[in-house]
């Protein structure tokens, strides 16, 4: 008995000195992040103090809006409209007898240039009009599910080329499913519409193909320095799968929510800020570009960034590299451009990367926000406890872990989703 209680009081000092050494590890990374003042939210550019919503979307959230345009991720350089729709697939038994299963191709043209985007849509068997979440994925629509009916950028496996059978793995499909709770959004009525983000622009430092060449005028082989990179680019492409399912019967338009991970995070936010047509927004481990303040250039930081992955925004944000504070806005301003929509930003403990603290401070700032419109935002200065979610118009979540996409976070997207579309 003594030998017991002896070592469960060692294991008990060695948890609390364990658990000093991370906080303390946490205070002193945190004592590195500078002094910053954050720009405000509810006074306009000529000094017009915001007091009511209408002044916000009247005054101050176009002002927002625009200086994000030009300044960070670019400006869309025209319009241009679906030209074709190709319903390639339709199933009404898939997944066992639980989906139905439709894959569709949406064309754009211009000239001899065009491209293609291939949805893949799982929504509940026997439902009609189902709300759906809308993400991108990274490595291609066969690798959320092993479903081996799903295709291959539009193509069966069979009629693969040599080349694009180099490429495919058969390992690749279904290889990310721990990514898509595709089950769990069936079981609770929702459906899943998604897409490999590379199909409207490939995600590499080079704007002579994907959606950029459609919008070109003569000569040009690049965007101008206020026009879009290719964070925008994806943006756009997610507001033209919108303009399809507005047409697409099976699917309740009125709740379609927008999800992104990572640098689809990022997108996902700027999307939704976009198009208002998106009923809820959710960024998951987004990051900086995302939903963490710049100024505090905690983990990734702006001249990372653009460094790394310089085709990501326009040009004009590279005029911003380690000089943070000369920015007239900060993320807290992209979030609050989505008030009175639902928004949801989620961090992972192990993702310093990412700025968990960040995020959740950027939330925080932009409830004042949603309290204009008597909407309940975040009020308190405390990060929550792992795993602790906070559900309000504005929700957040520190999930125990790394940068990922997990059941957890999927329980809680579900959940949040469930708590507004009933409160409608």
């Amino acid at each position: 008995m003594i030998q017991k209680f002896l070592f469960n009081f060692i294991v008990l000092i060695f948890s609390c000195l364990l658990s000093a050494q991370n906080t303390s590890s946490t205070i002193n990374e945190e004592a590195k992040v500078p002094l910053y003042e954050l720009p405000q939210l509810l006074i306009t550019s000529s000094g017009k103090k915001i007091n009511t919503s209408s002044d916000w979307e009247q005054f101050r959230r176009p002002e927002i809006h625009s200086y994000f345009a030009n300044r960070v991720y670019g400006i869309v350089p025209g319009s241009h409209d679906l030209d074709e729709v190709e319903v390639i697939d339709l199933e009404p038994a898939a997944l066992g007898g639980k989906a139905i299963r439709k894959q569709v191709k949406l064309s754009f043209k211009k000239g001899n240039k065009s491209i293609s985007m291939h949805l893949l849509i799982y929504l509940p068997a026997g439902k009609k009009n189902s709300p759906v979440f809308l993400a991108y994925n990274f490595k291609g629509n066969h690798t959320v599910n092993s479903d081996p009916a799903i295709l291959i950028n539009g193509k069966k496996q069979s009629q693969l080329s040599d080349e694009e059978l180099k490429k495919f793995k058969t390992s690749d499909r279904g290889g990310r499913t721990s990514r898509w709770a595709i089950d769990k959004m069936l079981d609770a009525g929702y459906g899943l519409v998604t897409i490999n983000y590379n199909n409207v622009d490939p995600d590499k430092n080079d704007f002579s193909d994907g959606i950029h060449s459609l919008f070109y005028k003569a000569g040009q082989m690049a965007p101008n320095n206020n026009e879009w990179g290719s964070l925008s680019a994806w943006a756009w492409g997610l507001s033209r799968i919108m303009d399809f399912l507005e047409t697409e019967a099976l699917v309740d338009h009125k709740k379609v929510i927008l999800f992104g991970h990572s640098r689809l995070g990022k997108t996902a936010l700027w999307a939704g800020a976009n198009d208002q047509r998106f009923s809820i927004v959710i960024s998951n481990n987004s990051g900086c570009g995302g939903a963490a303040l710049s100024r505090r250039r905690f983990g990734e930081k702006v001249s990372d960034i653009n460094t790394n992955y310089p085709h990501w925004f326009a040009k004009n944000f590279h005029n911003f590299n380690d000089n943070e504070a000369a920015l007239e806005v900060d993320q807290h301003m992209l979030i609050a451009l989505i008030a009175p929509r639902p928004v949801y930003v989620a961090s992972a403990s192990k993702d310093t990367w990412a700025d968990p603290r960040g995020e959740f401070l950027a939330a925080r700032e932009a409830s004042q926000i949603y309290k204009l419109y008597e909407k309940k935002g975040i009020v308190t200065d405390e990060m929550p406890l792992v795993n602790t979610p906070f559900h309000g118009t504005v929700g957040y979540h520190l999930r125990d872990g790394k940068h990922d996409v997990t059941d957890f976070d999927w329980e809680q997207y579900i959940k949040f989703a469930d708590l507004h579309f009933e409160s409608n």
